[in-house]
């Protein structure tokens, strides 16, 4: 599959990359090479913005490539979308490779005061597990089918079509189910 074959549909394109991990994880170099070509460009961006530096960002590509040769037969296309599973290999390498290197932006200590700290409070940690809490409570408040409908949908990655595929009901119920369960579930934590 050349790059300009690559599925304009995003749906296409994870299936064909889904299908190239797999033929990786049997340790096929044409699947390889083919997966390159759809996936090195973003790849490298991230190892790019990482790094900084090109010539590092390049030696850490082919370590992510060499990573993904070694680790595709694991990739479980149900557990995470595929492009979220080779950018996070590439971003933990290129994390490692800064790490590795000492490269680290640095400022002048007179630069301190004007350096915001992102990292949240106490208090806004306790209202977003607060709050996670009670997403958690009325998820589980649902009617069954919609509970499943919604958790496969948005936890599995399943499409609408093959919830539907899988339930042996029309796809028009099962968006009727994630709707009603949708509207349900604002319902309910706007009320908690």
């Amino acid at each position: 599959m050349d790059v300009k074959d690559r599925p304009a549909d995003p749906y296409q394109a994870r299936v064909a990359i889904c299908e190239l991990l797999h033929r990786v994880g049997t340790a096929d170099r044409a699947a390889l090479g083919q997966l390159y070509e759809l996936t090195a460009s973003s790849l490298f961006g991230i190892c790019l913005r990482i790094c900084q530096e090109r010539s590092a960002a390049e030696d850490v590509l082919h370590e992510v490539f060499q990573l993904i040769w070694n680790r595709a037969g694991t990739f479980v296309p149900t557990a995470a979308h595929p492009m979220s599973w080779l950018g996070t290999i590439a971003r933990n390498r290129s994390i490692d490779w800064v790490r590795g290197h000492g490269k680290r932006r640095m400022r002048p200590i007179e630069d301190a005061d004007q350096i915001a700290d992102d990292t949240p409070d106490q208090l806004a940690v306790l209202e977003r597990t607060e709050e996670a809490q009670r997403l958690y409570d009325c998820l589980d408040a649902l009617e069954p089918r919609q509970r499943d409908t919604l958790r496969t949908a948005f936890f599995g990655g399943l499409t609408y079509a093959q919830l539907a595929e899988d339930k042996g009901v029309p796809e028009p119920t099962v968006r009727s189910w994630a709707r009603r369960g949708l509207l349900n579930l604002r319902g309910c934590v706007r009320d908690a």
